[in-house]
């Protein structure tokens, strides 16, 4: 969210459901003053920073369970790969086939200063909704560079569905 995250490294999960009307993915909107009114860009999958005592399958999970209050689904763990975002953040991510209700989540929250330079602090949601949506509307909605996981998804579902499994 701030500049200066050149070198940092985020993990998450990206949760995916096949459905009548076809594949689904599980997206969050970031929460935050920044994020209040936009929708193009402002969404992401659930994920966060992790240094180098942990593994990024490891801050993967954690970062889930932060976010959204519920334990990370158990499931086979799809490799989506890293992404390099425009401030510089390298992300992994993995996919998991798995049903989550939006209206379960209990977002982790963070505090800032806000209204800037105002000397207040104020606590905001990590992520303030998450919603299944077609990859289709994923793409318009989030943060450029993660798209890229989308295409590898569809790649992988694309690979199941070939060989029946």
């Amino acid at each position: 969210m701030s500049e200066g995250q050149h070198g940092k490294r985020s993990a998450g999960l990206l949760l995916f459901r096949h459905t009548g009307n076809g594949l689904e993915v599980l997206i969050g909107h970031m929460g935050g003053p920044f994020y209040a009114r936009r929708d193009a860009g402002a969404w992401t999958l659930p994920k966060g920073e992790y240094g180098p005592d942990e593994t990024a399958w490891d801050a993967a999970r954690r970062e889930f369970r932060e976010e959204l209050g519920l334990p990370p689904p158990d499931g086979e763990a799809v490799a989506l790969g890293e992404v390099t975002q425009a401030n510089g953040k390298v992300v992994t991510a993995w996919a998991i086939e798995a049903e989550l209700d939006p209206a379960a989540m209990v977002p982790g929250t963070f505090t800032m200063e806000w209204p800037p330079r105002s000397g207040q602090r104020q606590e905001f949601p990590e992520l303030d909704r998450v919603e299944w949506m077609a990859p289709e509307r994923a793409r318009t909605l989030l943060v450029k560079a993660q798209t890229v996981f989308l295409d590898r998804l569809a790649e992988h579902s694309a690979g199941e569905s070939a060989f029946g499994q």
